[in-house]
């Protein structure tokens, strides 16, 4: 897996990775801190911890995360006919995402491509697919978000025949999506270009986000426009700009397709509410399934998005106080309304025997991993360091100290002062070991910081590829970190390295 080139570590502890690894990464580009987080009102924001902060990826980690970039891979509206591609794919963290690439042509300047991305990066709402990522790399321009594995609201519309979106979900989605464009407005991020209904996109939980790629430019000018020109606003075609008028427009198009499960023109629509047709407009599955008092609700609201002059239409704020009150089932989950499975997946049973290790690792039985780790002592660590008799400075030597009174504090359960001890080891970096790496993990581990010990882990990985310790430790980070599949996946992984390890 190679963890020297983790994004892992590129998304969690990009300052890390650039002490590292000697990166260049631009602080006033990559945001550090998570970006702006919406901490109440409207939508109730925070993504925490399950999103990464926005950082840079290599080249390679997104051509080896999508499979070089296979047509197999690909999940844009228009397939490979899709100006600007875009693919899902997997990091070597396993975390899924989803990658934009652009043509050659899109993006001629780096910077400007790099402070468009880091900008809408800053995001952080739940209601968003957030952009966790980009890669400026010669003529390479790419944008990385969060993977969305249920399909779109387009295809859910208009695609699936035998399944129809019940009423309580289309104002679900109807206000999940006003409640993200009101907080991107909010952080100054009042356009969104090509707003229609193969943006809005479902999570593992069924809940509808909308993609953060119409938040920057299809194009270094923004004239690009991929969507039947009889959908876009009435100003776009006079001057061929977006408006923060044009994103209400756009999402008056949405509350239409929601109503008729069809994409019908705007013009064709506003004809069939000014004759009063509005039994006609909405969808035949939904026929006696749904309130006629909310669905009149929501065609004047839609008419009043779909307005000629801009200056008719509301604000979005308008929309999310209209939206809010007609949710008839707030308590219902999203994959129940959908009618699609709940997302968790059972623990895989172990395909190899498991040693003491893997054993106290799949009960997550700290205490006995600290007890196997003080018993094994440095004996894996043989061969990891070659140094020479000049290396043997008076730093070096404080440096062992260092390490020798981490151990005592480690074999004595004080676990703070061997955090410290051994982070002193490690930073002055003339030796490695992967001993201390996973030791500081399990000191991590049971300070309560499974994040940092998952990046200890995976260290001592990177120093000794084939360990199965490093793997095992991981596997326990994992599991603290509810990524119950992912740590079964990587004790399976250790089991196995251990097995070869024994036949040898």
């Amino acid at each position: 897996m190679g963890c020297c080139q983790s994004s892992f570590l590129r998304e969690t502890h990009p300052e890390k990775l650039q002490k590292n690894r000697g990166l260049s990464l631009n602080p006033s580009i990559i945001n550090t801190t998570g970006g702006d987080s919406d901490q109440g009102g409207v939508g109730g924001g925070v993504v925490g911890g399950a999103t990464p902060v926005f950082s840079e990826y290599s080249f390679t980690d997104l051509k080896a995360a999508t499979n070089n970039f296979s047509s197999d891979y690909i999940v844009s509206e228009s397939g490979e006919k899709a100006p600007n591609l875009v693919y899902k794919g997997r990091l070597q963290n396993r975390r899924w995402i989803a990658v934009k690439k652009f043509t050659k042509l899109a993006w001629p300047d780096p910077k400007q491509f790099v402070e468009e991305a880091s900008g809408v990066g800053r995001l952080r709402h739940r209601r968003l697919a957030n952009l966790i990522g980009y890669c400026c790399d010669g003529d390479e321009r790419l944008l990385v978000a969060e993977y969305m594995p249920n399909d779109t609201l387009a295809k859910h519309l208009f695609h699936w025949e035998s399944q129809t979106i019940e009423w309580a979900m289309r104002l679900r989605v109807a206000l999940y999506i006003a409640e993200a464009l009101e907080y991107c407005s909010t952080k100054g991020h009042k356009l969104y270009h090509d707003l229609n209904a193969y943006r809005v996109l479902f999570d593992e939980d069924g809940d509808p986000r909308l993609s953060c790629f119409g938040l920057m430019k299809n194009s270094r000018d923004g004239k690009s426009y991929s969507t039947n020109l009889a959908y876009t606003p009435p100003e776009y075609l006079r001057n061929g700009r977006v408006t923060p008028e044009s994103v209400i427009f756009s999402c008056g198009t949405i509350l239409l397709d929601l109503l008729s499960g069809k994409h019908i023109p705007p013009s064709h629509a506003l004809d069939m509410i000014r004759g009063k047709n509005i039994l006609l407009l909405m969808d035949s599955h939904l026929e006696g399934k749904f309130s006629t008092e909310e669905a009149t609700v929501v065609v004047g609201l839609a008419s009043e998005c779909l307005q000629y002059e801009p200056r008719e239409r509301p604000n979005l704020q308008k929309l999310v106080e209209i939206l809010e009150p007609l949710q008839p089932k707030p308590e219902v989950p999203s994959y129940v309304m959908l009618g699609i499975p709940k997302q968790e997946e059972a623990p895989a049973t172990p395909q190899h025997p498991l040693s003491p290790m893997g054993e106290a690792c799949q009960r997550m039985d700290l205490t006995a991993i600290h007890q196997i780790l003080v018993t094994s002592h440095y004996r894996d660590d043989e061969g990891t360091n070659e140094l020479s008799f000049q290396e043997w400075t008076q730093q070096m030597r404080d440096m062992l100290e260092a390490r020798k009174r981490g151990d005592f504090a480690f074999r004595d359960k004080d676990f703070k002062t061997a955090i410290d001890c051994y982070s002193q080891f490690i930073d002055v970096g003339t030796m490695v070991s992967p001993t201390v790496y996973a030791r500081r993990s399990l000191c991590h581990l049971l300070s309560d910081q499974p994040d940092a010990a998952l990046r200890d882990a995976m260290q001592a990985q990177c120093v000794y590829p084939d360990w199965p310790t490093a793997f095992y430790m991981q596997a326990v980070a994992l599991a603290k970190l509810n990524m119950d599949k992912d740590a079964a996946d990587m004790l399976n992984e250790a089991a196995g390295l251990e097995e070869k390890r024994q036949r040898r």
